[in-house]
């Protein structure tokens, strides 16, 4: 079941304890992302779901949306982790919030 979480939640989440998986590109992330989160571009996550904790909450966060929405589901389906959450309007709701962003690699 899809949950989303609006990115002015994002930071208390965090400081909860939860991992934040930003799943855009590269270049994307490099233009800037939150700090703390952790790139692992979609297209690799199936390969790299080894790095996603099993016992913290996850945010799953994106440029609009709709590639972490793609992400919580495959999580979800993999079905041993604890609770995940797609950030709502990705990093351009973020930004359009005036949360504070991180640049370069």
């Amino acid at each position: 079941m899809a949950r989303e979480i609006a990115p002015t939640d994002v930071p208390e989440k965090a400081r909860n304890g939860a991992f934040l998986l930003d799943v855009r590109e590269p270049d994307e992330w490099a233009e800037g992302h939150i700090e703390g989160a952790t790139l692992i571009p979609l297209g690799q996550l199936a390969a790299r779901a080894n790095e996603l904790p099993t016992d913290r909450e996850i945010v799953c966060i994106c440029r609009s949306g709709a590639r972490s929405a793609r992400a919580q589901e495959a999580i979800d389906r993999s079905g041993h982790f604890a609770a995940t959450y797609n950030m709502a309007g990705g990093m351009l709701r973020w930004v359009q919030r005036g949360l504070p962003v991180k640049t370069g690699a």
